[in-house]
């Protein structure tokens, strides 16, 4: 049986790809969800797995070809017969059919997401030797910035774990083998799997001493910007060099350093004390978000200005309606879908908060992607309320909640954290009664939320006790002046303490 291998969904509103590598030719022989080639968009890499075991037929769309999304690129011929006719060629590939019935299927890592190529193996649910069935949950694996679970390709006995925990994984990598069927493991190749793994290397090793051919892209972005592709380190394929190797070699100040720079020395610890410390490496995310908040710092001219909102007119149109709400919409009125709100009626008279700095021009939004800051025992992600502007309080509520429990799982996708315009942290929740948030490049504004507590105020004359809030934005001084920083967080304070200027759009 015959099956179409076709140019997946490549994203929003990107309609074609560019083939930049087939690491597979007519007659090799592939398991299920092995990487057959790579796309090139616009913005991203994309990587097409196998969707089934078989031996790779045609190639419709030869490297360098564009193709359009569910375009043809190749077929496969599936079924024992294909992998039996390239059992005697191949017999160095232990993926292929085995003896005695049986068949061992590798557990390949998954495709993590745009741009990240690696990721870190936390824990194994399960050891060798232990009955596996489909899609139950092998490993689970963490990336920069999301937690993926690898479920077992089929059914069968888990055989070597090819990565241990702790051990750092490339996209597309191996993970470890099943064998799946009646029979025993039995490696096509004689030495097993540990043979064939340490031939790896070396394969590698050619790769590097041989001519690659960059991606079409890369070359292109290469020649508009003087630079020579020994200027560029390749992340790709065999060290091919990618769009992004290009775009981030024109924007480090210096070449890429072949190891990092050392981190500064401790200061010395006395002996008693060295033995009731506890040294822990940070995970990827918490690398990650460290990384993140110091290029902030570096990169953009992050000023913070300050309001207070008195609170009362919110709490009060709250308290007369949660009822209401819940048992309509299924879901609590917060204060979140307030700020929301406010925040996305105030961008569209500042957009400049809204807007971001590429290269020496300003891009615009004309939609509100909103940013939730969302602690996590793992640390802090922001997942993002597409199109917030245009939608109602129940529908904010509905997915804050959503994402936030996801978040809290480490169930957040890629995509859920990507292309925010906006982010709104809320460090009240944690008792925080003032704070300066740090941006989340590259966006221009983040608005801090800090503890409602009841103060001493003047109003008419009198002093009356009402429940305030201190407001932070901290902005990109670069694209946002202080006038409409302050216009910003005034439009906000105005929309909280009168909510009625969010029906009348005031």
């Amino acid at each position: 049986m015959a099956t179409e291998i076709r140019v997946p969904t490549l994203g929003e509103s990107v309609t074609e790809a560019t083939v930049a590598t087939w690491f597979k030719k007519p007659g090799d022989a592939v398991a299920v969800d092995e990487m057959l080639c790579e796309l090139e968009t616009d913005k991203v890499t994309v990587e097409v797995p196998s969707p089934a075991a078989g031996t790779l037929g045609e190639i419709i769309a030869a490297e360098g070809e564009t193709v359009g999304v569910d375009a043809l690129l190749a077929t496969l011929a599936e079924g024992d017969g294909a992998g039996a006719a390239e059992a005697p060629a191949k017999s160095e590939t232990p993926t292929a059919a085995a003896s005695g019935g049986s068949q061992s299927v590798d557990v390949m890592v998954p495709t993590l997401g745009e741009s990240v190529t690696e990721a870190t193996v936390s824990s194994w649910f399960k050891k060798t030797g232990d009955s596996v069935t489909q899609d139950e949950m092998l490993c689970e694996l963490e990336t920069d910035k999301v937690s993926v679970e690898v479920p077992a390709p089929a059914s069968g006995i888990l055989g070597e774990i090819l990565a241990a925990e702790g051990a750092t994984v490339e996209a597309g990598g191996k993970l470890a083998v099943i064998s799946s069927g009646n029979g025993a493991v039995a490696p096509s190749e004689p030495g097993g799997p540990d043979v064939a793994a340490s031939k790896a290397p070396d394969s590698a090793a050619a790769g590097k001493g041989r001519d690659v051919e960059d991606a079409p892209s890369a070359k292109k972005m290469m020649a508009e910007k003087g630079l020579s592709s020994d200027q560029v380190t390749g992340t790709g394929r065999d060290g091919r060099v990618m769009k992004e190797d290009v775009q981030k070699a024109l924007t480090s100040p210096t070449p890429p350093a072949a190891a990092p720079a050392p981190a500064a020395p401790r200061g010395p610890v006395a002996a008693e004390d060295a033995g009731r410390e506890e040294r822990v490496k940070m995970t990827r995310l918490r690398q990650t978000i460290a990384r993140r908040l110091k290029d902030a710092q570096n990169t953009a001219a992050m000023l913070t200005t300050y309001n207070e909102v008195d609170m009362s007119a919110t709490m009060a149109l709250r308290k007369e309606y949660k009822e209401l709400f819940e048992k309509k919409h299924g879901v609590k009125l917060g204060f979140m879908s307030f700020f929301t709100k406010a925040c996305a009626h105030a961008l569209k008279e500042v957009p400049e908060v809204n807007a971001e700095i590429d290269g020496t021009d300003v891009v615009y939004k004309n939609f509100v992607h909103m940013g939730i800051a969302v602690g996590t025992p793992n640390g802090l992600v922001v997942p993002v309320v597409r199109n917030a502007d245009q939608m109602s309080f129940a529908e904010i509520e509905k997915k804050i909640n959503e994402l936030g429990a996801r978040g809290r799982d480490g169930k957040l996708s890629m995509a859920e954290m990507q292309g925010g315009t906006f982010t709104i942290s809320n460090g009240g929740v944690y008792g925080s009664l003032m704070s300066s948030p740090i941006l989340n490049p590259p966006q221009s504004g983040i608005l801090g939320m800090h503890k409602i507590q009841e103060r001493p105020m003047v109003v008419n004359g009198e002093i009356v006790i009402r429940p305030m809030m201190y407001l932070a934005l901290s902005y990109d001084h670069r694209i946002v002046d202080g006038k409409g920083a302050v216009t910003f967080l005034v439009r906000v304070k105005e929309a909280l303490e009168d909510p009625r200027r969010l029906l009348m759009d005031l």
